[in-house]
Formats: C-alpha cells, sequence, structure tokens
C-alpha cells in the first residue's frame, strides 16, 4: 500500500478508535489495560491503538499485552513473543490446556467455539485480577457489534448486540472496546499493510460460526444495496426509542391514558447508549 494511502488509513483508524475511547470513557487515569491478544488483525490492529493513545492522551496508563496458549496442536508460540520484543511493549503468555478440555467435553461434530470462548473468558478474567488489571481490552469492531445485533434478534429473540464497555457478568472486571467504531475492512487492509504476523484459529479445525457467517453475508448484500447500512445500524445502537419498540420493562405503555393531555417531565426517549457523537 502506498504510504500515501497507508497513512490516511491509518489516521481513520485511530481518530475512530480515539472517538470510542472518549465517547465511553474507556480510560482513565492510572489505569492498567490488558490487550487481549489473539494473533489475528483485529487484536494486533488493536494493540497499535492503544499504543497510540498512551503516546497522545492526556492522561497517563498502561498497557499488558497477554495471549493466551491454549495448547492446540501445531500452535506456533514463538510468533508473538518474538513480534511484541521487537515492539517493546510488556506482555505476559498464560498457557492453559484449554484445547484438550474442548476435546474432552463434547462430541466430534459438535460446535466447540462457545465452550472454547467461555474457558477462555475465565482465564483472561482471572489473570486480570491477579495482575491488578484495571480494564479488558478486546479486539471486537463494528462489524462484530451490528453481526451480533443480528444474531441476537434472529435466534435470540433480543435486542441487543455488543457494547463498547461493559462490566463482567462477575462485577471483577470492566471489557473495553476500542474498535467499536472501526470496519472490518478497513482493519484487514491495516493489517495486511503493516504485516502482521498473522496466526489464523485452527482451534478443533477452525469451525466456521455458520450463522455468523451468514449473517454476515446478509449485512453485505445490504450494504451492496445500500453503502451507509453498517454505520446507520450502528448509529441507531446510540440512538433508542423504548416508546418506538415494545418492551413494557422500558415503557409505561399501561399509564398512557393517565398521560393524555399531560405535559410529562419523564422523557421515556432517552438513548440508552452514552455516546452519542457521529460515527460517520
Amino acid at each position: 500500500m502506498p504510504s500515501r494511502n497507508f497513512e490516511k488509513l491509518r489516521k481513520l483508524l485511530f481518530r475512530e478508535s480515539g472517538k470510542a475511547v472518549v465517547d465511553y470513557s474507556m480510560i482513565q487515569e492510572g489505569d492498567k489495560v490488558m490487550a487481549c491478544l489473539s494473533g489475528g488483525a483485529d487484536s494486533y490492529t488493536m494493540l497499535d491503538v492503544l499504543i497510540h493513545l498512551k503516546k497522545v492522551a492526556p492522561i497517563n496508563f498502561d498497557i499488558v499485552a497477554v495471549n493466551l496458549d491454549q495448547k492446540q496442536p501445531g500452535f506456533p508460540e514463538h510468533v508473538l513473543p518474538e513480534y511484541l520484543d521487537k515492539l517493546g511493549v510488556e506482555y505476559k503468555v498464560i498457557e492453559k490446556d484449554t484445547y484438550s478440555i474442548v476435546k474432552e467435553k463434547l462430541n466430534d461434530g459438535q460446535k466447540t467455539c462457545w465452550l472454547c470462548s467461555r474457558l477462555r473468558r475465565g482465564i483472561l478474567y482471572n489473570a486480570a485480577e491477579d495482575m491488578g488489571i484495571t480494564k479488558i481490552a478486546l479486539g471486537h469492531h463494528a462489524d462484530d457489534i451490528v453481526e451480533t445485533l443480528f444474531l441476537n434478534m434472529i435466534h435470540g429473540a433480543k435486542l441487543s448486540a455488543m457494547p463498547p464497555k461493559l462490566i463482567s457478568d462477575d462485577k471483577r472486571n470492566i471489557v473495553i472496546r476500542p474498535l467499536a467504531y472501526c470496519r472490518e475492512k478497513d482493519i484487514k487492509r491495516y493489517a495486511a499493510a503493516r504485516e502482521f504476523p498473522i496466526i489464523p484459529c485452527n482451534l478443533c479445525g477452525s469451525q466456521e460460526n455458520l450463522q455468523r457467517q451468514a449473517t454476515k453475508q446478509m449485512l453485505l448484500q445490504m450494504e451492496k444495496e445500500h453503502p451507509k447500512a453498517i454505520y446507520n445500524m450502528l448509529k441507531a445502537l446510540t440512538n433508542v426509542s423504548p416508546s418506538q419498540l415494545a418492551d413494557t420493562g422500558l415503557y409505561d405503555f399501561k399509564s398512557l391514558e393517565d398521560n393524555v393531555g399531560e405535559n410529562s417531565s419523564v422523557n421515556f426517549n432517552k438513548p440508552l447508549f452514552a455516546g452519542e457523537s457521529s460515527i460517520m
């Protein structure tokens, strides 16, 4: 990629990431951020973003890159340490044989991603507490968020996605997604230009999540017809109107008759998400 085009792409990703970090107050003074590094394009890009933010942000925070070596056969365990040594970033490799656990618990042909993800999340959460981590940074991007929204609607009958910032179910950790406003296609271009040493996930045969792949294809087709579709859907998550939905737990439909002709001071249309700045 020519240097001018690369610089333009780099500025785009850094700008959108910085905007997301500010919108959702992802990082505060004195934070110790765990950058979860899998070896994929998303996590490498996220690490670059965090390093850049550390240099330019008006606050001080620390970064520790963490990789979970799950002991799957053929995993090139030397790649990430060599890359991080050259980069000069503090890092930690956690070795846990989740591969054997997954193979033992599930029969051949069963989907393994859900169990692998649960085990990996638990290990990282425990490590974060032991290491004094205040924020766990994951590499999910805008496409992941919108895909999850549709997956939950179609297959889970619920209106939810991946929030840019959340507190874990056990209330021990805060998880952030600095790439929440970044597009997957831009991240892939950036990773190719940076020539990251990509490590493909081959755990248990690297099974495809067929539902997610189908949703991805559906959204790609939608974007061909409506180029701003993904951006607008992501923006919609910051512009929620409970009175225009059907959740009786979010809006008092039963009392509407009592308010006819009166000026109610209650604003039921207040967005549920904090970030209101444009992602366009």
